[in-house]
């Protein structure tokens, strides 16, 4: 009888130990499961900040030049010059959220364009009283924000941002851009409800979407992980708009021979070219 209680005691000994040895086991194997989850959602993301500058190729053939030239005649002994280059400085970040595909965005601000000449000038508006000007100016600034998309064509950054040889990529942005204009306070203006002049100049304004296609190649240098970046591509960036408002909400804008058919708009449409020095990291 002792034996036997024995042998019953001793099967649900072994028994027992059996079943905590398996619960053990099967906790384990879920604790690797969920170690193995949290591998795969923590995958690392590549992104990078940079800073560049550009140089944009204005088409010669805009209304600006065409304003230059009329305005020059009206000013004896003085001359305004066409636009030809306009310099940019700009940030930039970005995301590569797939193993070719860039998202980015960034500013930038274009250094002053326009001139002003120095010395005291006879002024002869068309149709107007000659008045005497010193140190007439036609100064304008261009700041903007875009976004766009690069596609990496030949080679792109490994998970830690390293580039193993020279990458290739294409890409394009659209950008919401802002200029503003500052002409001497004699020029001649138009009030486009009376078609009459309105008086001393404020500052002319306005805004546009612009729009860039782009071909770029990322080089690493070995200085701090740092990659030189050279892109060559189209600006489109036409203002249409450029104009203040009087007391009256009247609009006034600069106007080439003075009339509504002579309003000057900013065209800096043209071949861009960029050098960036960017910096790739992860997370």
């Amino acid at each position: 009888m002792r034996f036997r209680m024995l042998l019953v005691a001793l099967v649900v000994l072994i028994a027992a130990g059996d079943s905590a040895l398996f619960a053990q086991e099967t906790e384990q194997d879920i604790i690797n499961r969920y170690l193995k989850k949290s591998e795969k959602k923590q995958t690392q993301k590549l992104g990078w900040a940079s800073i560049n500058f550009s140089v944009n190729r204005i088409n010669r053939n805009n209304e600006y030049n065409t304003f230059t030239t009329f305005e020059s005649e009206y000013l004896d002994g003085a001359s305004f010059s066409w636009l030809g280059q306009a310099p940019a400085f700009g940030t930039e970040f970005g995301v590569i959220f797939k193993e070719r595909i860039a998202w980015k965005f960034g500013g930038e601000y274009w250094l002053n364009l326009g001139e002003e000449i120095s010395g005291t000038y006879t002024y002869s508006p068309p149709g107007g009283t000659p008045v005497s000007v010193t140190n007439p100016k036609s100064s304008i600034r261009v700041y903007g924000v875009y976004t766009g998309v690069d596609y990496y064509v030949h080679n792109h950054p490994d998970k830690s941002g390293h580039l193993t040889s020279l990458a290739v990529r294409v890409g394009g942005t659209v950008g919401y851009y802002e200029t503003r204009w500052d002409l001497w306070p004699e020029y001649e203006n138009l009030n486009l409800s009376t078609s009459l002049p309105a008086g001393t100049n404020a500052t002319f304004s306005g805004t546009s979407p612009g729009f860039t296609l782009d071909l770029g190649v990322d080089y690493q240098v070995d200085l701090w992980n740092l990659v030189l970046a050279g892109n060559i591509g189209y600006l489109h960036l036409n203002f249409s708009n450029v104009a203040w408002y009087n007391e009256a909400d009247q609009e006034v804008v600069v106007s080439y021979n003075h009339t509504n058919s002579g309003r000057v708009d900013l065209s800096f449409s043209g071949i861009r070219g960029k050098m960036e020095l960017k910096r790739f990291f992860s997370w």
